[in-house]
């Protein structure tokens, strides 16, 4: 073989390689892309679904405005109703393992489930709004009794509430005891809740606090004869 032979050999075989690494690149540079891009789409599916409320809905509030204007009222009827809605899923997390009536236990389930979403909702509004956002929990375990008590109206706009005593009492019950002290305190609660959604509609101005304020009137005024057909059963 002549050396000129075997150098054209050589620049041929150096070529293909050269054109073969260039192909491979290209191939390896779409497949990274398109890895880059599903990887990215997987992130943006997680963040948008966001993670698992806590039962009292206490999770960080999205901050997003409820549509349209507000006022004085619509705010109270929010901050008033994040930590009524709150003592009233600690009830209904008690009532899982002390409730010894299956239709105390599925009532209580509804009510968590109802009721989580909602403290979410309006802690969101207000976020958005620019207003302070109260803890769900911050009167869970009752309020005291110069503020409201069992069944009773009281100047913070909160009628129902569970007082301290009244909340220590339902902690340290249990059976059919519990099942009725439930009931009627969950009663007396879910009538604060109604005269509250009934100031929102009087009062307020945003459209979607009225909508919720509508919701739980119906809501709560069907549970409330549940209850009380329980309690007379």
């Amino acid at each position: 073989m002549t050396n000129s032979t075997h150098g054209a050999r050589t620049t041929a075989f150096g070529g293909g390689l050269l054109a073969l690494s260039l192909l491979l690149a290209s191939c390896g540079g779409d497949d990274s892309t398109t890895t880059d891009s599903a990887g990215a789409g997987h992130s943006m599916g997680s963040s948008s679904s966001g993670g698992p409320m806590s039962p009292s809905g206490t999770s960080s509030p999205a901050g997003t405005p409820a549509s349209g204007p507000h006022n004085a009222a619509d705010v109270a009827f929010a901050t008033g109703m994040v930590p009524h809605h709150g003592q009233a899923v600690v009830m209904a997390e008690m009532a899982e393992t002390r409730a010894a009536s299956p239709e105390v236990r599925q009532l209580a389930a509804d009510i968590k489930a109802a009721q989580g979403p909602e403290i979410a909702q309006m802690s969101g509004w207000l976020a958005g709004w620019g207003e302070d956002v109260p803890d769900a929990d911050s009167m869970a375990m009752g309020m005291d009794h110069d503020m409201g008590d069992m069944g009773g109206d009281d100047s913070s706009g909160m009628g129902g509430m569970m007082s301290s005593d009244d909340m220590s009492k339902l902690t340290a019950a249990s059976g059919p005891a519990f099942d009725r002290m439930w009931l009627t305190g969950m009663v007396a609660h879910h009538e604060g809740a109604v005269e509250m959604s009934k100031a929102e509609l009087m009062q307020g101005a945003n459209p979607d606090a009225k909508k919720l304020a509508r919701a739980i009137i119906t809501a709560q005024q069907a549970e409330i004869a549940t209850m009380r057909k329980i309690l007379g059963g």
